[in-house]
């Protein structure tokens, strides 16, 4: 069972107060505590810079896929593309972050996307592009992404001590979903005034940030067993650790199974906001909706190493669980423009409390020697997942309705509760 974590409220001034005053102490497993790091304030920075200009690109090629063909089957073979790399070749990023210098890695898969990038920033100049050579350079931006994500797991944890892992870990999820509010709405705007290929190129110029970042740190290097197994089996080493670890194997099963069932919603906002609500995709009001999506997210990640920071975990997870159901269901039903947008504010909240803390319990139970291989399967679980229920979601709701997917989700999601039971009841740690 989790320790209790010490109350604290963080405000704007705090988080300023621990950008500037590095050795002021606070309290352990915290926001604060953990941006008191310098090292990890400047890869969190730069990887902050980074992702928004990623969802800048996410959230602008599903509105573009949908204007350019009006088809919810384009939009989800571009989310195809985009995240299936993660559920089949994770485990091969992960591999190679437990092996080689996770920092170098994470440069070389930069450099190569923000080729990719401005790739698709050229295609996408000519009023006709190829539908096929859009798909193939989102599908290379992916493999890339399916390397990067689980070496990025992987070190940022590094950065800071274990008693302040909580914070971190909270941090990197507001890192993600901060990105979601800022990069939608600069996105929408840059599309809607300038055309969609400067979006494209705004994305490659961003992933500078994080390349600059790395190169002014040092990080703290992997230390290979000997003993451990090789080739294929090593591989394959994150399976091992979810099959004798009884909560890690838990939280990687929920967050398959919710991403798989439940967030079909995410990669489908283009179609849920045109076909239940009336909003234009190509519009800045579709920017501001998918932004207010990421606020609650944002929110909802950082009250994991705030105001819930002691409450215990593996609650907080069911909760999650409940409310999402709740307010999804909630979201399927609404026609209301105006009260669409605190209904998906809750969603969002519901839905990135809920990963943060699963996330969170994940981590505090790994050993760095198997982190990666081990966080590839969380990638897995978390993106790569979302591809498969995206890509099936696409036909269905061309064949029924959006509303009707939601809704599975939301009942989904409601059957998860009983089944995330993550306590310790006695299995020994991940921790070889």
């Amino acid at each position: 069972m989790s320790e209790p974590r010490p109350d604290t409220h963080l405000t704007i001034e705090d988080t300023e107060d621990a950008l500037l005053e590095g050795d002021r102490p606070f309290a352990p497993g915290t926001a604060r505590a953990a941006l008191s790091y310098p090292v990890f304030r400047r890869v969190f920075g730069g990887a902050l810079l980074s992702n928004i200009g990623s969802w800048m690109q996410n959230v602008v090629l599903g509105a573009y896929g949908y204007s350019l063909t009006h088809s919810a089957t384009f939009v989800s073979l571009l989310s195809f593309a985009q995240l299936v790399p993660l559920m089949l070749l994770s485990v091969v990023g992960g591999a190679l972050a437990d092996r080689f210098d996770r920092k170098w890695l994470i440069i070389l898969v930069s450099i190569e996307q923000t080729a990719f990038a401005l790739g698709i920033a050229w295609i996408t100049r000519s009023p006709s592009p190829s539908q096929w050579l859009l798909l193939f350079f989102v599908l290379a931006m992916g493999i890339g992404q399916a390397v990067y994500a689980p070496a990025y797991s992987s070190v940022m944890p590094e950065l800071v001590e274990d008693r302040d892992l909580v914070g971190a870990v909270a941090l990197n999820s507001v890192n993600m979903n901060l990105s979601r509010v800022v990069g939608p709405a600069i996105g929408s705007l840059i599309y809607a005034r300038f055309g969609v290929s400067w979006v494209f190129v705004g994305n490659a110029v961003s992933y500078l940030f994080i390349i600059g970042a790395l190169l002014t740190v040092v990080v703290p290097a992997v230390i290979p067993n000997p003993l451990e197994p090789q080739g294929l089996r090593r591989v394959l080493g994150g399976f091992s650790v979810a099959r004798h670890d009884r909560v890690v194997g838990r939280c990687l099963t929920v967050m398959t199974l919710f991403s798989l069932f439940s967030l079909a919603f995410v990669v489908q906002m283009p179609t849920l906001a045109e076909r239940n609500l009336g909003i234009d995709p190509a519009h800045a009001t579709y920017g501001l909706f998918y932004a207010t999506f990421g606020t609650g997210a944002v929110v909802g990640a950082l009250s994991i190493g705030t105001f819930l920071s002691q409450r215990p975990l593996e609650r907080v997870v069911r909760v999650g669980l409940g409310g999402f159901a709740v307010f999804l269901a909630g979201l399927a039903l609404v026609r209301s423009v105006p009260l669409a947008f605190p209904v998906v504010f809750a969603v969002g909240f519901f839905y990135f409390a809920t990963v943060t803390s699963l996330s969170t319990v994940l981590q505090q139970r790994l050993d760095n020697r198997v982190r990666g291989r081990v966080m590839a399967l969380w990638v897995m679980a978390f993106g790569g997942t979302v591809a498969i229920g995206g890509l099936i979601a696409g036909p269905l709701i061309d064949a029924t309705s959006v509303t009707a997917v939601l809704l599975l989700g939301a009942a989904v999601a409601a059957v998860l509760i009983p089944f995330a039971d993550l306590y310790d009841h006695g299995s020994p740690a991940a921790a070889t």
